[in-house]
């Protein structure tokens, strides 16, 4: 019997909703395996628990979830918190205390979602968008000076280090090499940005030669978006700064049809800490207690977190229930269906227990 230790954090918004519904998902999973165990351990950390003691964690928290196999995150954010406190109170410090470098974005047309665009269908749009995930413009350099006079200045300093540029250039080569197209988009803003951004190129070009049977391009982020509308079917891998990648992974899950259907892994490639799971949607405070969040990003980062631990087939029997389920149009309403979250949630399960993968 392989046993993981899973720290679940709900948090904010929808949060609850789609990490209980992704829990009874493992336990199905667990169950349909046979050989495997998921042990879920609850935090209550985020903004209810800032509300009451300050604070978003504990200040021993990242020492908590250290043990830990994976997190399984819900999301983070609430109306009456302002935002910079929920991010870098919460989310952030892990993300950065455990250096999870590497945040992986996959996308793709699931079967039975519709995409905005036109003529793009199942197979026209599948990308998998790699942010780098430590420094860039999300380092936390930068002040205020002078506050509430006129001289007011604010500062935000993007970091970008050949270390943390090179390691996350590798990995994205190496995703793309272990992809079919072998395909690799690079995105800078070289042009205006002539310091950092610059580098980024040139360490590119540099990593490229270690992996000869990559091919790989060049973007500029304002131009990448106009090629993912235009002509989806161009891209495969792509790799951005921390902003670039977090606005372009926010634009890609819209145009594969919602953000309720959009997963993320944050993860430390070298294994020293625990990495992170979340769906990109965020806390949706507007549809919270609704029962109608989209769990869908939720599973598909579950199963990301199931190949992180090596859990291959119970991943694949995963996103082959979430792929029967949506095709047969049991869609919540983000996507144009009228299920609840509860219904989608009993309609993978039980497509996993009639799975014969």
């Amino acid at each position: 019997m392989r046993t993981f230790e899973i720290a679940a954090i709900p948090a904010d918004g929808i949060g609850p909703e789609v990490i209980d519904a992704g829990a009874e998902v493992l336990a199905a999973l667990a169950q349909r395996a046979g050989d495997v165990r998921f042990n879920l351990t609850f935090f209550d950390w985020g903004s209810d628990y800032y509300k009451k003691h300050g604070e978003m964690m504990p200040a021993d928290g990242l020492d908590q979830l250290k043990p830990f196999d994976a997190i399984y995150f819900g999301a983070v954010g609430a109306p009456d918190v302002p935002d910079h406190i929920t991010l870098w109170g919460l989310r952030l410090p892990i993300c950065q205390g455990f250096d999870q470098y590497a945040n992986v974005r996959p996308t793709k047309i699931i079967p039975g979602v519709t995409s905005p665009l036109r003529g793009v269908g199942v197979g026209d749009l599948d990308w998998v968008i790699v942010r780098e995930n430590s420094e860039g413009e999300y380092s936390g350099n930068g002040g205020r000076a002078h506050r509430g006079l006129p001289e007011e200045v604010g500062t935000e300093v993007a970091i970008f280090t050949r270390a943390g540029v090179t390691r996350i250039m590798r990995y994205a080569f190496k995703l793309a090499q272990s992809r079919p197209r072998k395909l690799l988009t690079v995105v800078t803003k070289s042009n205006a940005q002539r310091h950092g951004m610059v580098m980024w190129d040139e360490i590119a070009a540099e990593v490229a030669k270690e992996f000869p049977d990559v091919t790989w391009d060049k973007m500029l982020v304002d131009a990448m978006t106009v090629r993912m509308v235009k002509n989806p079917q161009s891209l495969d891998t792509i790799v951005a700064t921390n902003l670039h990648a977090d606005i372009l992974s926010d634009l890609a899950g819209a145009l594969a049809g919602s953000l309720g259907v959009a997963p993320t892994a944050n993860i430390d490639p070298e294994r020293r800490f625990p990495s992170m799971f979340e769906p990109i949607h965020g806390s949706a405070f507007d549809i919270t207690g609704k029962g109608i969040a989209n769990p869908i990003a939720t599973f598909w980062t579950a199963s990301q977190m199931l190949d992180h631990l090596g859990e291959l087939e119970s991943s694949e029997r995963l996103m082959t229930a979430v792929e029967r389920v949506c095709d047969a149009g049991i869609l919540t309403p983000d996507v144009g269906g009228k299920a609840t979250t509860r219904e989608v949630t009993d309609a993978v399960i039980q497509a996993i227990h009639g799975s014969n993968t």
